[in-house]
């Protein structure tokens, strides 16, 4: 694996710790509800709130792995599929929530795909 894919890695996998922080952290923060688009008072609801901190979690394990993939087992296969999975959910939200979702939270992902290919 190169030094590229490398340092692209660490970028998703930071990228899924500010999600993860954000989500499960700081979950009614005026931060969060920017970047989500919802007011601190959906934010504050405790069924929302449950959720979301759920969903951090998610994205949380989902950087441990990226990490995991690169340092632990320097597996570029395991690499991959963690991409092609972010992308794949990130293609997915775009459909159902926002269009932007895919540059957003998929860009750094197929930066890091493109990378492993070649």
């Amino acid at each position: 694996m190169n030094i590229v894919t490398k340092v692209l890695a660490v970028l998703v996998a930071l990228e899924f710790l500010y999600i993860f922080y954000l989500e499960t952290i700081a979950t009614a923060s005026s931060k969060t509800s920017k970047v989500f688009g919802m007011t601190t008072e959906e934010l504050s609801n405790k069924n929302v709130n449950v959720l979301f901190k759920n969903q951090g979690v998610y994205n949380g394990l989902l950087s441990v792995l990226i990490l995991l993939s690169v340092f632990a087992f320097a597996s570029r296969t395991a690499l991959i599929c963690l991409m092609v999975y972010i992308v794949a959910v990130a293609l997915y939200g775009s459909f159902t929530s926002s269009p932007k979702i895919i540059l957003m939270q998929g860009g750094l992902a197929i930066l890091t795909l493109i990378s492993c290919i070649f």
